[in-house]
């Protein structure tokens, strides 16, 4: 392994955080570069190698948003719990089933995700009016903490950008509302699917503990950012994550 594809991990183990921090995605920077950087390397290695890196950075940026707005933990608790089991299912069914299978998916999915939210500017920019009902936090929870956490296990990119939008057309929070909910659930379904990675040895330890660092210092600046910023940034870089992961997902295919 050289040094200057360690370097350049760095760095974008950096900039991951920073992206995680503000509205997810970071997966889709960091996973692409870990297989590019190092050539053959399986997927299911840089899946679990990205992990580390990754659940440092979000329990970072939880704990910074924790401290300066205030979380919902009768909604956040039992849902990151539920991320942890079943973001470790979906890492066991990482190694048998095709990530090709999902990509159609998940490319329908963010596509409706951006046509949603450029067609309601509004959106997650203001608190919303939806009642926050028992059925709607229930429905959140299982969203979250079931569905979104197994595709955080199998596959992983994109996660905190689903969380997001859940959470803001679910509860009508706003984004920044959102994301410091989603770094919570984030924070789980990395723990669940790092120990079956783990377990399964598809883990460079040294690598990821090193991103591990910068995707930390990129977290904290990603979240104050958000939180200093504001709803409309969040959107704004929301709406370019989106376009980019449509993008990234569109080239598989070309």
């Amino acid at each position: 392994m050289e040094w200057q594809h360690v370097a350049l991990l760095l760095v974008v183990a950096a900039a991951a955080g920073w992206v995680d921090a503000v509205v997810g995605g970071g997966g889709l920077v960091l996973v692409p570069a870990l297989m590019l950087g190092l050539p053959g390397m399986s997927p299911v290695t840089a899946l679990g190698t990205n992990k580390v890196a990754s659940i440092c950075g979000t329990t970072s940026a939880a704990v910074t948003y924790s401290r300066r707005t205030k979380i919902d933990w009768r909604l956040a608790g039992p849902a990151a719990a539920s991320a942890v089991v079943f973001s470790g299912l979906g890492a066991l069914a990482a190694s048998h089933i095709p990530a090709s299978y999902f990509r159609p998916v998940i490319m329908v999915l963010l596509l409706a995700v951006l046509a949603f939210v450029v067609a309601r500017p509004s959106f997650g920019v203001v608190v919303g009016s939806t009642a926050q009902t028992p059925r709607r936090r229930v429905a959140a929870v299982l969203l979250a903490g079931t569905v979104i956490a197994f595709y955080d296990g199998i596959l992983g990119p994109g996660t905190g950008t689903f969380l997001i939008i859940a959470f803001t057309a679910l509860l009508g929070l706003d984004f920044v509302a959102s994301s410091a909910t989603a770094k919570i659930l984030n924070a789980g379904t990395n723990l669940g699917a790092l120990l079956v990675f783990a377990a399964g040895g598809h883990v460079l330890w040294k690598l990821g503990l090193a991103m591990a660092v910068c995707n930390i210092i990129g977290a904290r600046f990603g979240a104050s950012t958000a939180l200093k910023r504001g709803a409309g940034f969040v959107r704004a870089v929301l709406v370019v994550v989106v376009v980019a992961m449509v993008a990234r997902l569109a080239s598989l295919y070309l």
